[in-house]
């Protein structure tokens, strides 16, 4: 005779399997409220960032058009809807999204900590006049006459108190040195370093 209990011990009976799936009342409403941040992240990010984020062009319509909404109650119902359309996204669209918002933040702490640096190296060139002989090695095609120029102007402008003008030359300086490469190629066993350089038209 079959065994009427046959199936509902051992976890075989495909509803209980659906029920212990399905994701929680809880982590339901978790996923949605990380959604609904990271749609506020994007909202609250620069225009131009957000047309290159890769997502479907109606949630970053829905997106763009919330930061053009500066009345309180319409902005908050659009945030709304934005949420409603961050749920229709896929984990891989929405990985994709998190990785780019990553990039963005990566990138403003490593060029929040170069402009720092300058500005310590700029400090110091004003403190220290041996910084300004480090400075010229690294970069001997810099105008020695008008970096210590320079130099003297932006001390007699802190010492006065006035616009820091020529402090902030040097630091503009440093910066564009910052962009250059970083070293010249070295001559190769063929090439006369003594000839004049008749080929630098850049």
């Amino acid at each position: 005779m079959p065994n009427p209990n046959r199936g509902s011990v051992g976890f075989q009976s495909s509803e209980f399997e659906q029920e212990y799936e399905r994701p929680s009342k809880t982590e339901m409403k978790r996923q949605s409220d990380a959604l609904q941040a990271l749609g506020k992240e994007l909202v609250e990010a620069p225009r131009d960032r957000v047309k290159r984020v890769p997502m479907p062009e109606d949630v970053r319509d829905a997106i763009l058009e919330c930061q053009n909404i500066n009345n309180h109650e319409g902005r908050r119902r659009q945030m709304q809807f934005i949420g409603k359309k961050m749920r229709t996204l896929s984990e891989e669209e929405v990985a994709i999204i998190k990785r780019t918002i990553e990039g963005w933040k990566g990138a403003s702490k490593a060029d929040t900590a170069a402009l720092h640096a300058l500005e310590r190296r700029r400090d110091k060139l004003l403190a220290d006049d041996k910084a300004l002989t480090v400075l010229l090695e690294e970069a001997p095609h810099l105008d020695v006459q008008h970096l210590r120029t320079l130099i003297r102007n932006a001390r007699k402008e802190q010492a006065e108190n006035k616009p820091p003008k020529a402090y902030r030359e040097i630091f503009q300086i440093l910066k564009d040195l910052q962009k250059a490469p970083s070293a010249e190629p070295s001559p190769g066993p063929d090439v006369d370093v003594d000839a004049p350089d008749d080929e630098d038209h850049e």
